[in-house]
C-alpha cells in the first residue's frame, strides 16, 4: 500500500515566458500537516493550487490515495477529498454562517432546503473537532478566526480528509492562532492530513510534522521538523542567513509630526469607525498601531493620506491642519505612504518599474528639464533605486505586472522612502512578501527613523509590531485601548487589548 494520499513528481507549470514551477515534487501522508515554504514566487500556493485543479499542469504526474490524475479541477478535487482554504475566504458576508456552509451543496426536503437536517450535520462537526462558530450570525459579524473556522467545516461538510491551508494565520491575533492550531491538531488526531502553507518560521516549526521547502520555482527537499531549526530553513528558503530582529536606536523623540485630535471617520462596517481617537507621531520614533484587521486601521490611514473624509476633530502634519486636504496636498505638506494594498493604490501594474518609480515626482529635478521630462535622470534614479532596494529582475523598463509580489512592494518602498518625506505612513508594509523582503524592508523603516522621520507602523503581525516599534498603540472597533512602550509590549498583551481588553496589563494577566 502506498504510504502517500497525495505524490506530485516533475511537476511543470509555465506563465507565458514564466517558469512558476520548474520540477517540483511534494508527498503527503495520511495524519500528518506538511508545511510548505518558500519566498514570493517560489512556486508553493501554485503547487497547491494545481493540486486543487485550479491550473492545469504542463508537465509531471499527481497521484491522489494511489490514482493517478490525468484531469484536476477544483470540483475532480472536491470529490476526491481535497479542500482548500483560501488565503482570502470565499464567503458571503450577507449570508448566515449555515448558508455559507451548505451553500451549493444543501441537503433538500422535497423542494425545499432542510436546514434541521444541514444545522444536524454542521454542529457534529463543530463538536467533534470544537470549532466554535455561531451558525444564525451573518459572515460580516463574525470575526476573521471565526470566519476561518467556517471555511474549514465548509471543506469537512464536502467530504475533505486533505486540506490545504494557505497563509492561515496571516490575519489572525496570537490567541486566534493558538486556537487555530488546536483545532488542526484535532483534525491531524482524526487521521486528516493537512497542507499548511506559511512565511512565519517559528509557527511552522510549532505545527508540522515536515517541511519542504521550494525556492526559484525549484524543489530543495523536505525534512522532519525535529531535524531542522528557523536558521536552516531561512538557508535552504533563500540561500543565506537573514536577520529580522531590528537593533533599535532608542535615542529621544524630536518634535511632534503628527497629531490626531479627537477624530470621527466613517466607515461601511461598524466595526471599523473610528469613533474619537487621539494620537501623536514624532519625530525619529516608530508608532506601531497594533490590531485585528477590519478594526478602523484602514480607515485612519486613508483619513491622514486623504483617501477618506473626517466627519469631526483635526489631523495636523508639520503643524498645518491637513482635514479632509487632497492626497496630493497632503504629500506635498511632508507625508509619504505605503498603502496596505500595492496593487490597488501603490502601483500601475500596467507601466514599467521606472514609471511607477517617478511617478510622484515627475515635476521635479531631475525627472524633469523645464517643460520636457529628463529620460536621463529618470534612468539614474531608477538604475539607483533598483541596486539600493535589490528589485529583481533589473531591467527598470519591464513592466510592473512581471514582478513578485515581493519586488513589487520594494518598488513601493523604494518610491516612497526616498523622497525624505517627514512622516511615512507604512500599512502592512511586509503583507504577502518573503524573509528577505521582510528584512530589507524592517531596515529601511529603521533608517528612516534614525535620519529622522516620525513612522506611522500598521501591521497584523505583531512580532513586526514589537521588533520595530517605539511605541505601541491598540485599537479595537475604531477605539485606542491601549498604549505602551514596546519595550513592555508582548503578544500576550497585545492580542488581549486587540479583543477589546482595556487594560491588560504589562505581563497580560489582567484584561477587562
Amino acid at each position: 500500500m502506498n504510504e502517500y494520499v497525495v505524490e506530485m513528481k516533475g511537476i511543470v507549470k509555465n506563465f507565458g515566458q514564466v517558469q512558476a514551477v520548474k520540477h517540483g515534487e511534494f508527498n503527503l501522508r495520511k495524519g500528518e500537516i506538511h508545511s510548505l515554504i518558500g519566498e514570493n514566487g517560489a512556486g508553493k500556493s501554485t503547487m497547491m493550487k494545481l493540486l486543487y485543479g485550479m491550473y492545469p499542469i504542463d508537465e509531471g504526474e499527481i497521484t491522489v490515495k494511489g490514482e493517478a490524475m490525468k484531469t484536476l479541477s477544483p470540483k475532480i478535487a472536491i470529490e476526491h477529498g481535497i479542500g482548500m482554504v483560501h488565503q482570502e475566504f470565499m464567503l458571503v458576508n450577507e449570508l448566515t454562517v449555515l448558508e455559507n456552509i451548505i451553500l451549493g451543496f444543501e441537503p433538500k426536503k422535497g423542494l425545499t432546503i432542510d436546514f434541521d437536517k444541514a444545522r444536524k450535520d454542521v454542529e457534529q462537526y463543530i463538536n467533534q473537532y470544537n470549532m466554535e462558530v455561531q451558525l444564525d450570525k451573518k459572515v460580516s459579524q463574525i470575526s476573521v478566526g471565526e470566519a476561518q473556522r467556517v471555511e474549514i467545516i465548509k471543506t469537512l461538510m464536502r467530504g475533505a480528509d486533505i486540506i490545504i491551508l494557505d497563509e492561515p494565520t496571516a490575519v489572525l491575533t496570537p490567541q486566534e492562532a493558538r486556537r487555530l492550531f488546536e483545532i488542526l491538531n484535532n483534525l491531524k488526531q482524526d487521521g486528516k492530513s493537512l497542507v499548511f502553507i506559511s512565511h512565519k518560521l517559528n509557527e511552522v516549526m510549532e505545527i508540522s510534522d515536515r517541511i519542504s521547502v521550494m525556492r526559484q520555482g525549484g524543489y530543495m527537499g523536505t525534512v522532519n521538523k525535529d531535524e531542522t531549526s528557523p536558521l536552516d530553513l531561512t538557508k535552504r528558503m533563500i540561500g543565506r542567513e537573514v536577520f529580522l530582529n531590528i537593533d533599535k536606536d532608542y535615542s529621544k523623540a524630536g518634535e511632534t509630526i503628527l497629531k490626531i485630535e479627537d477624530v470621527w471617520i466613517p466607515s461601511q462596517k461598524e466595526t471599523s469607525k473610528i469613533r474619537g481617537m487621539s494620537l501623536h507621531v514624532r519625530e525619529g520614533e516608530i508608532v506601531g498601531i497594533a490590531g485585528i484587521d477590519g478594526n478602523g486601521q484602514s480607515e485612519l490611514v486613508e483619513a491622514i493620506t486623504g483617501l477618506r473624509r473626517v466627519e469631526k476633530g483635526r489631523i495636523i502634519l508639520n503643524g498645518e491642519d491637513i482635514t479632509n486636504k487632497s492626497p496630493r496636498r497632503i504629500r506635498n505638506s511632508g507625508l509619504a505612504h505605503i498603502p496596505e494594498d500595492r496593487n490597488t493604490r501603490g502601483l500601475n501594474r500596467s507601466m514599467s518599474i521606472e514609471e511607477n518609480l517617478v511617478a510622484v515626482r515627475l515635476d521635479e529635478a531631475p525627472f524633469t528639464k523645464g517643460i520636457l521630462l529628463s529620460r536621463e535622470g529618470q534612468d539614474a534614479y531608477s538604475k539607483d533605486m533598483v541596486e539600493q532596494f535589490d528589485i529583481r529582475p533589473t531591467d527598470y523598463h519591464l513592466p510592473t505586472s512581471s514582478l513578485s509580489g515581493g519586488n513589487a512592494q520594494k518598488v513601493v518602498v523604494a518610491r516612497e522612502v526616498s523622497m525624505k518625506k517627514k512622516l511615512l505612513v507604512a500599512s502592512q508594509p511586509t503583507r504577502g512578501v518573503d524573509i528577505g523582503a521582510i528584512e530589507l524592508i524592517r531596515n529601511t523603516l529603521e533608517k528612516a527613523k534614525k535620519e529622522g522621520a516620525g513612522v506611522l507602523l500598521v501591521s497584523a503581525e505583531l512580532e513586526e509590531i514589537i521588533s520595530l516599534s517605539d511605541r505601541i498603540i491598540v485599537i479595537h472597533e475604531g477605539r485606542i485601548t491601549g498604549e505602551m512602550m514596546a519595550s513592555e509590549a508582548n503578544e500576550n498583551n497585545l492580542g488581549l487589548l486587540m479583543m477589546g481588553g482595556s487594560d491588560a496589563g504589562k505581563d497580560g494577566e489582567k484584561a477587562v
